[in-house]
């Protein structure tokens, strides 16, 4: 026993030892590293600031993304991009983004988003410096590259909340609108994303968007799992458009619009949800007449009925308010949504008759409470399958 317990002992102390040792080379490596990164920095923004040659600032432009990537760990990147930053780089890069050439726009848009990843004073110095104008004219490239690689850029500045106005009033949301309709998918994202983003700029008095930029987020919809993290970005971009009249329209003109809508508010997630409802609310809202029977037609009422009892708390309320839109009469209107089953036999009276009210009541319960299970078990599959991937 005594040996066992020796023998543990000893293998304890001699891993600890070899931690000790790996943790001694790491921190010798780090500093060696550092000590090259440094003179490296200085020998790239000399290059940078100081050459005419324009192929020498493209390939220390190039240097710089690549030591910033190759830097030996997270907090080590951080460090070396805040080091490039004031070595003076960043206002030669965005210079070269109004070159003609298009491996200097290339190089230095890949440097400045380099830079700009993870640092919120690099962001704001990047378009302090100017390079919001020149990065709305690369969303106008021919080269599909450029322009893609120009999004992503307006997209990593663009959360730095003292750069959204600046870019806001700048031209690009449109020009992102363009990129939802053609570009990959990667690009899309990141056009949503920043559409996301400078949405929520209230420094600036008119709207970013307008109805040209429904087909494409709805057809992103469409196509995109409802309950995933761009479906929450892309329902809150086309709830503020639902709040226009131009918007609403387009909305209605589109191919199975509000039918999903209807299969987000049933299938999202409770944020995409939250928005999907408060889009079928806004339309509801702005003539019952015309969007009353469209939603009722595109099957509403089960998930409707099933965010009042599990949505989140303003999804709730905008579901008890669009359910007492779509009943007909206007006293029935009046009457406080505290009941599933009178919001049901009401809906049902009103769709179906007073003869069958009943029937038909029971039965938009019965799916509602079938459609929670099938939706309860989904959300677990896919819970369990995160948990292995991450395991």
């Amino acid at each position: 026993m005594r040996e066992n317990e020796a023998s543990r002992e000893r293998e304890k102390e001699t891993a600890e030892e070899e931690e000790e040792a790996e943790s001694a080379s790491t921190t010798e490596e780090e500093t060696v590293w550092n000590r090259k990164k440094e003179s490296l920095i200085h020998e790239l923004a000399r290059k940078l600031i100081e050459s005419a040659d324009l192929d020498t600032k493209i390939t220390a432009a190039r240097a710089i993304r690549k030591v910033i990537r190759n830097s030996p760990s997270p907090s080590s990147s951080v460090k070396t991009r805040s080091r490039f930053a004031a070595a003076g780089v960043i206002q030669p890069l965005v210079s070269m983004l109004l070159s003609v050439n298009l491996d200097a726009r290339e190089a230095a848009l890949l440097a400045l988003l380099n830079l700009a990843v993870r640092n919120e004073r690099n962001k704001v110095k990047i378009v302090e410096s100017g390079a919001v104008p020149p990065l709305v004219e690369l969303l106008k490239s021919q080269n599909r590259s450029i322009r893609e690689l120009a999004a992503a850029a307006i997209l990593t500045l663009s959360a730095a909340a003292p750069n959204k106005p600046r870019i806001a009033a700048s031209g690009a949301a449109p020009l992102l609108v363009q990129i939802l309709c053609s570009g990959s998918v990667q690009s899309r994202v990141d056009a949503v994303t920043a559409l996301h983003y400078l949405s929520t700029c209230t420094e600036i008095a008119s709207p970013i968007l307008d109805s040209t930029a429904v087909p494409p987020l709805m057809n992103l919809l469409k196509d995109c799992k409802k309950y995933s993290k761009f479906a929450e970005k892309t329902t809150a971009l086309l709830e503020i458009l639902c709040r226009i009249e131009d918007g609403q329209i387009a909305i209605t003109n589109c191919h199975g619009g509000i039918l999903t809508l209807v299969e987000t508010v049933e299938e999202g997630s409770s944020i995409s949800s939250e928005h999907a409802v408060g889009s079928l609310l806004a339309l509801c809202q702005s003539c019952r007449t015309k969007y009353r029977q469209l939603i009722l037609n595109e099957g509403a009422i089960p998930g409707l009925l099933r965010l009042t009892a599990y949505g989140t708390p303003l999804a709730q309320d905008r579901a008890r308010m669009l359910l007492d839109l779509l009943r007909e009469s206007s006293k029935d209107k009046e009457t406080p949504s505290s009941n599933l089953e009178k919001m049901a036999y009401d809906i049902a009276k009103c769709v179906d008759g007073e003869d069958k009210a009943a029937e038909t009541a029971k039965k938009l319960l019965h799916d509602m409470v079938h459609r929670s299970m099938e939706l309860s078990m989904n959300n677990m599959e896919r819970i369990a399958s995160s948990a292995n991937l991450s395991s």
